[in-house]
């Protein structure tokens, strides 16, 4: 088992910030990952998260809600620890490490 860590930087431009999102998304469909980033408030979280289909809960559709745009510049993810969904900011994100087997 090997651990991987990206740590971006502020330095990034958009280009790089979406490639990063959509590299955090493949690893997420297939790893726990841990991500530190800051929240609104300035705070530091760190989170263990994934996107792993067979780790997440059954999808429940309500009929009356209305559906959600999702924000390019956010990642929703379910929290492992929690067993709930959260999400951030990817230009929030300090590091992200995961463990590749």
């Amino acid at each position: 088992m090997t651990m991987t860590e990206c740590n971006p930087t502020s330095d990034w431009k958009d280009k790089e910030w979406n490639k990063f999102r959509d590299w955090i998304v493949d690893v997420l469909h297939t790893n726990e990952v841990t991500v530190t980033f800051f929240k609104k408030d300035g705070t530091e979280r760190v989170m263990k998260c994934t996107l792993n289909p067979e780790a997440l809960p059954p999808i429940v559709i309500k009929e009356d809600k209305k559906e959600r745009k999702i924000p390019e510049h956010s990642l929703a993810v379910f929290d492992t620890e929690l067993r709930d969904w959260r999400s951030f900011v990817i230009k929030s994100v300090k590091r992200i490490s995961f463990n590749m087997e």
